[in-house]
């Protein structure tokens, strides 16, 4: 049995474990390293800590695809939000005739359970259907113990399709480290059928990329053009994220339209085996985290 099959059994089979066990084994199998939490330094490893150490109600709202858009509303604007065709509680609720050709359908309480029409006509319900259903009997918090999606309700979310000139556009990942914006990771070619291979790249705020991934020097003719209104961009992201310590904003801009994505509080679930061990310490020393007791606001 490979790292991989490891894993999966893991989740499956592991989920009434202790969640700091859980977490710590999982860490290990996944980062390849062991987790430190009494004295973490570098980002993933303060993301577990903060798991454990800093919880109060607004992360799960924020966390909720459907809740978050009264937060983006009351933030920064409605004009920001991708427009909403409905949501539902299961898949047979949702009335097909009514929606547009294109559309995206997905859930509100985990990641992965979306799915991309861009031509109803030739829209797979067989396979929509499964991945949904699939999604909505999953409690997301036991694959990473991410205490903000362990109450979230869950539930389908239509929303109009924003196209890029009929491709999917480019998410622009936002890190906010102690509510200051920094560094933005690309992520280009995402939801394809597999048509070209999805590309994750970071830059600096002047639209310099830097090779942080342990693969990047591997990858040539980078040409991922400077967004439109970047600045705007990064003045949101501080908006969303002045509330939390850690948080990725992700935002589309689609020729200087500017449409908010989510907010992730613990990016890859503070399991991220992409990056190297040094940009895993720049991100971690990026990050103050409180150490005194009464930072722990549990709900």
């Amino acid at each position: 049995m490979n790292r991989d099959q490891v894993m999966i059994f893991l989740k499956k089979s592991f989920r009434f474990l202790p969640d700091k066990f859980y977490v710590k084994l999982y860490f290990r199998l996944r980062v390849g390293r062991p987790l430190n939490m009494t004295n973490p330094i570098t980002l993933n490893e303060k993301l577990q800590w903060l798991k454990f150490n800093y919880r109060f109600p607004l992360q799960s709202i924020v966390s909720d695809k459907l809740l978050v858009r009264s937060y983006v509303s009351e933030r920064i604007g409605e004009e920001y939000l991708i427009p909403l065709l409905g949501f539902w509680k299961n898949y047979d609720e949702i009335d097909f005739d009514c929606l547009p050709d294109q559309f995206v359908l997905k859930c509100n309480h985990d990641s992965g359970g979306l799915v991309v029409c861009t031509n109803k006509e030739k829209f797979n319900h067989g396979n929509a259907r499964k991945k949904i259903e699939r999604s909505l009997r999953r409690n997301f918090f036991y694959i990473g113990r991410e205490y903000q999606y362990k109450n979230i309700k869950p539930m389908i979310i239509g929303e109009q399709f924003i196209s890029d000139n009929g491709r999917i556009p480019i998410d622009y990942k936002i890190y906010c480290f102690n509510g200051k914006p920094d560094i933005i990771l690309v992520c280009k070619d995402r939801f394809n059928n597999n048509t070209h291979k999805a590309t994750y790249l970071y830059f600096d705020q002047d639209w310099n990329y830097k090779t942080l991934n342990k693969f990047d020097e591997n990858i040539n003719n980078i040409k991922i053009p400077k967004p439109k209104n970047l600045d705007k961009m990064i003045e949101i992201a501080k908006v969303l994220s002045k509330d939390f310590i850690f948080a990725r904003i992700d935002l589309y801009n689609i020729d200087g339209k500017i449409y908010f994505g989510e907010i992730t509080l613990s990016p890859n679930s503070g399991f991220d085996a992409d990056i190297t061990y040094e940009t895993d310490l720049m991100f971690g020393d990026k990050l103050e985290i409180p150490y005194w007791d009464n930072i722990n606001r549990k709900i």
